[in-house]
């Protein structure tokens, strides 16, 4: 049975989570737009191999896909980086809090000693 992922940060971060993915969108981003052809002879896998993880990146809207004639091209979106890095920032921020915090309360404690 295959996982659903209802949210759009839990689609990004699955995408993100295969490192094809992440330097076939990082290529994409460099170039501003790659055909799927392209992809297939850049990381020299199979067309199907190369639609699938286009697919995953296209449902966590991190691709977006136009088609002209039978050649299907993509660009990147970053919404749901620029999302998924807010919520990057807020748990970044929670832990270095907590962190500074523990560090002043082992100082303390260290100096009763």
């Amino acid at each position: 049975m295959a996982i659903q992922y209802s949210s759009t940060l839990d689609r990004t971060f699955r995408a993100l989570g295969d490192e094809s993915r992440r330097k076939m969108l990082a290529t994409i981003s460099q170039r501003g737009q790659c055909s799927a052809n392209e992809l297939v002879e850049m990381f020299n896998s199979s067309q199907p191999t190369i639609s699938k993880h286009l697919r995953v990146m296209e449902q966590a809207g991190l691709v977006v896909r136009k088609v002209e004639g039978r050649q299907h091209f993509f660009t990147m979106n970053t919404a749901p980086l620029e999302e998924a890095d807010k919520w990057l920032q807020r748990h970044l921020s929670f832990w270095e809090s907590s962190l500074s915090r523990l560090g002043e309360f082992l100082d303390k404690s260290k100096d009763r000693e």
